[in-house]
């Protein structure tokens, strides 16, 4: 390990660079959110309202003609042709940059930063509904592997390279730089380090800036009214969380499903994206307001400007037309879709249980956002993402304590029941298991100065004492040894004393069938970490 290092074996003008080339992204992730916005926004308006536009239209009042499902149908295979050239553009983005990141050394092909935000586009623009949130995951994150490529760094520094564009073009895309960064760390770094979040936090600030330049500085689904939570009503919140887990299970569930139909088709794979919008098509026929994005289906259920009734139709729509178009393997993201799932299935419940219980005075809108962030957390076991994400968009801060508490219930009722999640389940099938979890080594945890003593007395020789030397280490072999304090020998000289209780966690972790071996400087340093041998 270099002694100069700061983070991970990172030395402090490594970091500087890391730095610098965060900044780049998040100057290039907030300008490419900007403008794949933009496109959708003209390719919706063309295509949907025969009109030219580049603000996301507003579908409240549209009523498709029939000529809308071979206009999707289009756009499906467009997709469908550019995913020959770029394979990587299909699906919604963050599980193919978990299997960069984890089979391909980080390396996304260039190609994919120019396919995936042209082939979002048009699938969105004609219907598709999904969120823009996937093509800037797959154009930031293609971008940072890019950079990473041309440039002269590690596997571990393209990772943190792509990790960081993605994070720039989210927040680049919702203004949230907070959410940006904790996704990356929930979804695709898998490490928490110095190294990766001085980065992370320049991109996704100067991408937020330029959101707020060229898009404005409100929030996207800005929540109007500000609501405060009693005690009370605070406990409503836990029936929420038990329901949005039973939600979160139902759209993993249903998905999968659906894929699995899909894959039964008598015909190519190339087809099945037009068969979706075909399908998201005939839903939007019926309910309009499944079609596209649904950026301002999002604000208006927030915001109570739903009846129940169509709050109602709207989820079970939105529903079934993601699992059609997402089941299809075509091009576009999550986050959009399940906010509003999530979004109309809690103002439903919050409007049902306001009317049975008109004495609590429980808001509807505040169930309806503590959903929408509790649904994509634990849909895509990001939880976190899903708590500070609905918080940033909405600026409704002080809702915090419901939506985590509906987060952490839901999360309790989807462990019981399922394994894998929408953004692991793609890996799972091709024979990978995606582990998020993290622990400190605990050889890590401690210094010298904590488990050693200076050597006292003569050396202690018996059946479970095994003196050996190896290389400059201090090496000690006990087996179900009862002794309180462990010798530590060099070349048959006692050096000093572990403790053997200070050590039990390590002795857990690494225990074998016959016996344990630590090592330790040999050299007495009280601020030396322990180190494995």
């Amino acid at each position: 390990m270099n002694h100069n290092s700061i983070s991970l074996g990172t030395t402090a003008s490594r970091i500087s660079f890391l730095a610098f080339l965060g900044a780049l992204l998040g100057v290039v992730g907030g300008i490419a959110a900007f403008i794949v916005i933009h496109l959708v926004g003209l390719i919706s308006n063309l295509a949907l309202l025969h009109k030219v536009g580049f603000n996301l239209p507003n579908l409240d009042n549209y009523h498709p003609t029939i000529f809308l499902i071979p206009t999707a149908m289009l756009g499906g295979l467009i997709a469908a042709i550019l995913a020959i050239w770029a394979p990587v553009i299909k699906g919604h983005g963050i599980p193919e940059s978990i299997e960069a990141i984890l089979l391909r050394q980080s390396k996304i092909p260039p190609k994919a930063a120019l396919a995936k935000p042209i082939s979002s586009a048009i699938v969105m623009g004609t219907g598709g509904p999904f969120g823009a949130e996937g093509p800037i995951i797959v154009t930031g994150g293609s971008i940072g592997s890019l950079l990473g490529q041309l440039l002269s760094v590690s596997p571990i520094e393209r990772r943190i390279l792509l990790a960081t564009g993605a994070a720039a073009g989210m927040a680049g895309v919702f203004n949230t730089p907070i959410a940006a960064i904790i996704i990356a760390f929930e979804l695709l770094l898998f490490e928490r380090s110095l190294r990766s979040i001085v980065p992370l936090v320049l991109a996704t600030s100067i991408a937020s800036e330029i959101h707020v330049i060229l898009i404005g500085p409100n929030p996207i689904f800005a929540m109007v009214q500000h609501l405060t939570i009693s005690p009370f009503q605070f406990l409503f919140f836990i029936i929420l969380g038990i329901s949005v887990g039973f939600l979160a299970l139902i759209l993993n569930k249903g998905l999968f499903l659906v894929e699995k139909i899909f894959s039964l088709l008598p015909v190519s794979e190339f087809w099945h994206p037009v068969i979706g919008a075909m399908g998201f098509g005939i839903v939007g026929m019926i309910v309009p307001g499944t079609l596209s994005v649904g950026y301002w289906a999002i604000s208006d259920t927030i915001n109570g400007k739903f009846l129940l009734t169509t709050a109602a139709i709207l989820f079970v729509g939105k529903m079934i037309s993601w699992w059609i178009a997402l089941g299809s393997n075509t091009s576009g993201g999550t986050l959009a879709p399940m906010f509003l799932i999530g979004s109309t299935m809690g103002y439903v419940l919050g409007v049902i249980i306001d009317k049975m219980f008109p004495f609590i005075h429980l808001p509807p809108t505040a169930f309806a956002l503590a959903a929408m962030g509790a649904t994509f957390g634990v849909g895509t076991r990001a939880l976190l993402t899903g708590v500070v994400f609905s918080l940033e968009v909405t600026g409704a801060f002080g809702l915090v304590l419901p939506v985590l508490i509906t987060t952490v219930i839901a999360e309790l009722v989807v462990e019981r029941f399922l394994q894998e999640r929408i953004m692991t389940d793609k890996l799972f099938k091709r024979g990978y298991r995606v582990n998020f979890d993290t622990e400190i080594d605990p050889f890590k945890k401690y210094i010298v100065s904590q488990v050693m003593e200076p050597a006292q007395g003569p050396l202690p020789l018996g059946p479970s004492i095994d003196p050996l030397s190896f290389l400059s280490e201090a090496v000690i072999f006990f087996s179900k040894s009862n002794m309180e304090k462990l010798p530590v020998v060099k070349e048959d000289t006692l050096v000093g004393w572990l403790s053997k209780g200070v050590l039990v966690d390590v002795i857990r972790e690494k225990e074998k069938e016959d016996c344990i071996q630590i090592g330790i400087f040999s050299q007495w340093k009280t601020n030396r970490s322990l180190k494995k041998i």
